[in-house]
């Protein structure tokens, strides 16, 4: 029998022995583990050409294989691409690429973005089956920004790299914001020769013109009129009467669809008694923030002066915030009429809009980019005879039958502006395509906007594109629309920048 004493210094040192040879096969596979995951780079890969980049959460890069950058809602568009692309065969197309900020978490941002996409794939379709067999066909691609643009330089670093190779990337759409970001990135594709196709930029500082340094984005094009343009249609549609009116708009600097349109309106404004009534959006003006308490006192002051019209300068949440509070004014017998710009379009689909304020003796105007009864003749609104046709709209309208099963929702207009982007992009890559060539040269594509007009016009669905020797439209036709008392967005007529439709040759004069 072995003695207590014995048994414990025994075992207990047996026991030493195991336990820390046990922790030390323990500690060393744990290490290894730890020493293996350091050195084996994580994967943050979604998809081919989309990853998520360092300290982000988002999926950010170029697909056209159907990837729905895990958003829901454009699961059924991105894989009609993916099926589109699918039929093309290696060296018959040339790629344009849609940039857009596809993982927004806005939701009026987030209706824009799928709109935008089913109007460019309606268009790709016609491009690729209904053109009489014209060449090159053309490849989709979808590029996403990010949340507010954030991650543009990623996706366009990536886009510049797909110039050569089966890609053969010859222009960029989509550029759907006037933003400081996107300012940049339209900077950096044109710098690399890239043409670029804006769908609603509307910035006048996000666009090239004569005089020296003017020419800042070279190969740029847009389909949407500027937000000086806009101004002058709102203008002579409205014939406002500058002793009755007065701005109210953000201070926030850097936001170039915002600093531009308050510049137009207060060109509007010269003589106008009353000093612009003035509110600072958040950083990120899709927030609430708060600058609803700001629009409650700034309703006070409104009624303190003898103003009939109220032109806003900012974006459509802020803009959402400022109906809602002068629907509740306390000088509630006194009519007011809300002019704006095109942020407005997003109204529609605001579910926080109070649609009680429109039935406040409150009527609020926008210039729309495109709007889908502006072409339709209707009882005592003949359609103008220039500018745009109803056939153009018609062709618009039965290609996007195409791109959902459930019919698209048009009254916001951003399809019809991302289908006539993408016709100016298809029409600018076949006619820089030399004959007997399967596709054009990179440089030669952005040099073709100085002759997108007269008989070389593109008959768009909005109305006529008739591009300068700088790639701005020339008169576009500028729908004005109204938010209705049941919140819909009924057209009233078109206004014109130069005050009435183009002539027949539709060739923009000579400025200067």
């Amino acid at each position: 029998m072995v003695g207590p004493l014995r048994y414990r210094l025994w075992y207990t040192a047996r026991q030493k022995i195991v336990t820390t040879a046990v922790a030390v096969a323990v500690l060393g596979s744990v290490a290894g583990y730890a020493i293996d995951r350091a050195l084996t780079p994580e994967d943050r890969s979604c998809a081919q050409g989309v990853e998520r980049p360092s300290g982000s959460s988002e999926c950010v890069g170029v697909n056209g294989d159907g990837y729905d950058f895990g958003v829901p809602s454009l699961t059924e568009i991105t894989g009609l691409i993916r099926d589109e692309n699918r039929t093309l065969k290696s060296g018959e197309y040339a790629t344009v690429a849609l940039l857009l900020p596809l993982t927004s978490t806005d939701s009026g941002m987030r209706v824009k973005v799928l709109h935008e996409i089913q109007g460019a794939y309606a268009r790709q379709y016609r491009a690729n089956h209904e053109s009489n067999s014209e060449t090159p066909k053309i490849r989709l691609v979808l590029a996403n920004t990010g949340k507010g643009n954030a991650h543009w330089s990623t996706t366009v670093e990536r886009l510049k790299t797909m110039t050569g190779g089966d890609d053969r990337l010859r222009a960029v759409s989509g550029v759907a914001t006037s933003s400081a970001e996107i300012r940049q990135a339209v900077q950096a594709l044109t710098g690399a020769g890239i043409a670029v196709v804006g769908t609603t930029i509307t910035a006048d500082d996000i666009a090239n013109g004569p005089g020296a340094g003017k020419n800042r984005f070279p190969g740029l094009a847009r389909v949407s009129p500027t937000n000086g343009d806009e101004a002058k249609a709102l203008a002579h549609f409205g014939e406002v009467n500058a002793a009755k009116a007065l701005l109210v708009q953000d201070t926030r600097t850097g936001d170039h669809y915002t600093d531009t349109l308050k510049a137009a309106f207060s060109a509007s404004l010269k003589g106008a008694p009353y000093e612009p009534q003035l509110f600072t959006s958040p950083a990120d003006p899709t927030e609430e923030g708060t600058t609803a308490n700001t629009f409650r006192q700034i309703t006070h002051l409104i009624c303190d002066t003898r103003a009939e019209t109220v032109f806003f300068a900012g974006r459509h949440t802020q803009l959402r915030q400022f109906i809602n509070a002068l629907g509740a004014r306390g000088c509630a017998e006194r009519p007011f009429t809300i002019l704006t710009g095109d942020e407005g379009s997003y109204l529609g689909a605001d579910s926080k809009l109070n649609r009680a304020a429109l039935k406040a003796k409150l009527t609020v105007r926008y210039a729309s980019l495109a709007h889908p009864d502006a072409w339709k003749p209707a009882p005592g609104r003949p359609v103008p005879t220039t500018g745009g046709s109803t056939a153009a709209y018609e062709t618009f309208v039965a290609d996007m039958a195409r791109a959902s099963k459930k019919p698209v929702p048009l009254a916001d207009g951003q399809a019809i502006v991302a289908y006539d982007a993408m016709a100016t992009a298809v029409h600018a890559i076949r006619q820089a395509t030399p004959q007997g060539a399967q596709y054009p040269q990179l440089a030669d594509v952005g040099t073709q906007w100085p002759q997108v007009k007269g008989s070389l016009r593109v008959d768009g669905a909005s109305g006529w594109i008739c591009l300068d020797n700088y790639g701005n439209p020339f008169n576009k036709a500028v729908p004005i629309v109204e938010l209705a008392e049941d919140g819909s967005q009924r057209f009233v007529q078109i206004a014109w920048p130069e005050g009435r439709p183009p002539t027949k040759e539709c060739l923009p004069p000579r400025r200067g």
